[in-house]
Parts: structure tokens; sequence; C-alpha cells
């Protein structure tokens, strides 16, 4: 039988509870209900999410019946909202346009909880610019017959110097599963063809430091036992997990940041929503500076012409991309025709 609703108190914002004893992590029994969500996100939202959160258009990764049933992937606020949700107008590649939520306030982001939101996946902007990234982000995402420990390794002992040598300040955490993201905020004085030019000139420069340990193929058929530096995550509507999100994993991990020092001995599966709050509490926020940092991304685009020296263009964009200037073809490389032709 469904519980009767009630209101939390989120910083003077009344929000409405549905069915707090519904089941979203199986495995965690009673320690994974929807309320035990709502709680987590109650404990982060006034401080570090929302430092991570605040005026970003945001998607919600919904699980309205837990991990196991249907999820969705709202990028739109329902019309019918509460009149403490504040909204974003987005424009996605496309040429669409969206009112996508953005958060100013902790009640946003139980509200989210609320409607089975698990992973709140923010863009790389702020409102009401858009169009102008403050954040490049770096995505070591490990393929079969890699993991974390190899992501780990990627980022401790070649990413992190790389960052030193450029005179740039990286902030690393966690994905939640296999991998690790890497945020660097910058100027908006870049659009967002700018800043992903420059993710990949540090992906193919990561490449060459460590070619038999990272790859930046977009076509899966190319990319081995490799961690790939996934650059598009620089694109327009491209997001992640935000620091201190919840993912759709049987133990609730949660993408956590963590200092350069804690990852080098980290296990993902070590932070979750039932041990972040303490970790917090204990040791504070490693990103906590984040937004007093402003860096230039020239040193990557002074690599960028480098690599335009060495023939090196642009990259594959996603496939739902329209074709964007400069960008070679869109083909795997096994139907590749003139690319058979030419061997």
């Amino acid at each position: 039988m469904a519980t009767k609703a009630q209101e939390v108190d989120v910083d003077g914002v009344a929000v409405r509870l549905t069915n707090p004893d519904k089941v979203y992590f199986p495995k965690l029994g009673a320690n994974g209900t929807k309320g035990k969500l709502v709680d987590y996100y109650r404990t982060v939202a006034a401080g570090p999410l929302l430092t991570a959160l605040r005026d970003r258009p945001t998607h919600l990764q919904r699980f309205p019946d837990g991990i196991e049933g249907e999820e969705i992937y709202q990028k739109r606020v329902p019309e019918k909202h509460p009149d403490y949700l504040k909204t974003c107008r987005v424009t996605f590649p496309s040429g669409r346009t969206a009112d996508a939520l953005m958060v100013t306030h902790p009640s946003a982001i139980v509200w989210a909880a609320q409607m089975g939101t698990v992973t709140l996946h923010p863009w790389q902007v702020r409102c009401p610019d858009t169009d102008h990234p403050d954040e490049l982000r770096i995505d070591l995402d490990p393929q079969p017959g890699t993991g974390f420990a190899q992501a780990r390794t990627i980022a401790v002992d070649i990413l992190k110097p790389l960052l030193d040598e450029l005179g740039l300040v990286g902030y690393p955490k966690t994905s939640g599963g296999r991998g690790v993201h890497v945020f660097l905020r910058i100027r908006t004085d870049w659009d967002f063809i700018a800043v992903r030019r420059a993710g990949i000139a540090l992906a193919r420069e990561l490449e060459r430091r460590a070619p038999d340990l990272v790859t930046t193929s977009w076509w899966k058929e190319e990319r081995g036992e490799r961690v790939f530096v996934d650059y598009n995550q620089n694109a327009r509507d491209r997001t992640f997990a935000s620091a201190y999100s919840v993912r759709a994993t049987p133990i609730a991990t949660v993408s956590t940041p963590l200092t350069w020092q804690e990852l080098a001995g980290a296990d993902p599966d070590d932070y979750t929503m039932t041990t972040v709050p303490a970790l917090l509490a204990e040791r504070g926020d490693p990103m906590a500076d984040l937004d007093s940092v402003a860096q230039s991304i020239d040193p990557l685009l002074t690599m960028v012409a480098a690599d335009e020296d060495r023939g090196l263009g642009d990259l594959p964009y996603p496939p739902n991309y329209p074709k964007m200037p400069g960008e070679p073809k869109r083909v795997q490389p096994s139907r590749d025709t003139d690319r058979k032709a030419q061997r």
C-alpha cells in the first residue's frame, strides 16, 4: 500500500514527497528506498551539490519504479510544475529549443528526487549564457578489458602531469562507475566548437604519451582494450553525471569528487549514498574552490594548431548532430569503401 504523501521543508520551501517506502535499489532493501534517496539529496543539496549545479540547465535521469524499471531521460521541465522551480532555455544541436530545469535552490534538487531522478546531468554552461561553456570536461571511459584501475592510472600518472605542464588545474571525481571525470573551470570566452577542439587536443596528447593505454578513436572497433577519452562530452547538449549524483548501480554509488591523492588509491564502490555524507562531513568538498578558478584554454588551442600542422583535424561528432564544418566522414572504418580502396 502506498504511503500517504507528506511535505518536507527544504531551506524554507515545502516539497511534496510521495511513496518514500518504494524500493529503488533492491539490493539495498530498506536502505535503498525512494525516501533514502531523497534524504541523501537533502543532505548534499544545500552545499556541494548546489555549488555543482547552480544556474546550470540540468537533465534528469529518472527511474520512477526503481533502477530495475523503466529509465526516462528528461530534458524538459513539465508544463505543470511547482512555482519554486526555475527554467532555462537551451538550444539543441538540431536547432530545437527546450526549457530545462535550472537549479537555483536546493528544493529543485529534492523535487527532482521526488520525481524519481537518480542522476542529475548538468550542461557545462550557466544560464542565461548557454552558448559559452565554463567547463572543459575530460571523460576517461574504460573499454571492455579495462576498468577503473586503468582510468585511475591514466588520470593520476599521465593526465595530472600534463595539466601541470600546461599550467592548468583539474578537479577529478569518480564517475560512479568504472570511469574518471576531470573538470577544468574555464573562462566563458569560447564557444562549444572551440572548447571541444581544445578537449580533442588534450586527448590526443594523452594518446601520444600512452598509446597502449589511451585511445581517441570514436569507433569502438578501433579502440581495443584501452581507455577512451570521450572528447564529445564537450559538445553541445552532451552531459554526464554531476558531482555528488547517485548512479543507477545496485549499491547506489555516487559520482564523488576526490583529491588527486585520494584518487590514486580510490575504489569507486566505496562512495555510495550511504557513505558520502560522512566523508563530506569529515573532510569537506574537494571541489569547494572550483568556482574561484577561471582558466584560459589558450595552451590547448596552441596544441590544436600544432595538430593541424601535423594534418590532424577535427574528429567525428555523435550521430544525432548535423554535419559540422571541418568534420571528417562519420563512417565506421570497416564500412568505409574509400578507405578500403586506398589499402
